[in-house]
């Protein structure tokens, strides 16, 4: 397997051993480098590509913690170790309404676990580390600035991300750690945020805390073992206090209802919608995948209902090769 890219976050981010309490080598020995491979006429081949690379952690005996977009529908997961070893793995689970992803490794690591923490306890300011594979040259040393609601474009919310700065420019997977040295996070995204007149970046972390309720489930069956919500298969944004839609999923349902790019989604089931969050919230409280979603829509001065017949997203998806 090809070496992962070289590249070293900037000296002056890079976390220091001597200003945390636990050891910081030893934690960051626990991040691991991932590359997936995903076959071309996977469903998320198009808009994810067909190689990701990354980040995990280990958290138990073998078992890697990975944000779930880069071993989603992998046919090939790789990881990469401290010492120079690559050890195959194999996807395991994966959950959409969290966004994590579990590998588990087909070889010996021989590389120790990282406790898990407890992210709720986390406040704005404290001192987390971003770990990336690759020890302190891949880790940046960088504080929490925001815990709030997050709503992504693809049918995607939680409650309360957090968010840290300065950001990781390897985000995908990265092991956020408090000062105890315990995992409180997965990161998934770097955003832009505008302050004090300026942009500047952050990390969109997934808090470990919505973990521990999908643990079991992810190793036994490779996804949460309940009814899954209603996915619509569209990507929405939010402007001026209304949902638009930015983009359609091939062969998901809205592409079958005939949604178009630019609708502006006006109500779900007769209920006024003005922001992502609400959209979500109404379309998902209507019962599980399969269920009808009646929606009002705006298209170029025309205002009109249709139905869309949800379904589980996990049904588009391959399922990952057993090995």
């Amino acid at each position: 397997m090809p070496a992962l890219t070289e590249w070293r976050v900037p000296p002056a981010n890079q976390p220091r051993a001597s200003d945390y309490g636990f050891d910081l080598d030893r934690a960051l020995a626990s991040v691991v480098g991932l590359h997936a491979i995903i076959p071309p006429d996977a469903f998320s081949a198009e808009t994810l590509g067909t190689e990701r690379a990354g980040n995990g952690v280990v958290i138990d005996d073998g078992l890697v913690l990975t944000i779930g977009y880069l071993i989603t529908e992998a046919e090939s997961v790789w990881l990469h170790l401290a010492d120079g070893r690559v050890v195959e793995g194999h996807a395991l689970g994966f959950d959409s309404v969290t966004g994590f992803g579990l590998v588990q490794a087909l070889g010996e690591l021989d590389v120790e676990p990282l406790p898990l923490g407890i992210s709720a306890e986390t406040r704005l300011g404290d001192r987390v580390v971003v770990g990336g594979a690759g020890g302190r040259t891949r880790s940046v040393a960088s504080q929490i600035v925001a815990k709030q609601e997050f709503a992504g474009y693809w049918e995607y919310l939680l409650d309360e991300a957090i968010f840290t700065y300065p950001a990781h420019p390897n985000w995908g997977g990265t092991a956020l750690l408090n000062e105890r040295g315990e995992l409180i996070g997965i990161g998934s995204l770097q955003l832009e945020r505008e302050r004090d007149g300026k942009a500047e970046h952050v990390n969109m972390i997934v808090p470990i805390d919505l973990l521990k309720p999908v643990l079991d489930d992810l190793r036994k069956f490779g996804r949460v073992n309940k009814p899954a919500r209603p996915w619509l298969g569209l990507y929405s944004t939010e402007i001026d206090n209304r949902v638009v839609v930015i983009g359609i999923s091939d062969n998901g349902p809205a592409s079958r209802a005939e949604l178009k790019t630019g609708d502006v989604i006006l109500a779900v089931d007769g209920e006024k919608v003005t922001s992502q969050t609400g959209f979500y919230k109404k379309m998902w409280g209507l019962g599980a995948a399969g269920v009808d979603v009646p929606l009002t829509v705006h298209h170029e001065g025309v205002t009109f209902d249709v139905t869309v017949t949800s379904t589980d997203r996990f049904k588009l998806l391959k399922a990952p090769k057993l090995h």
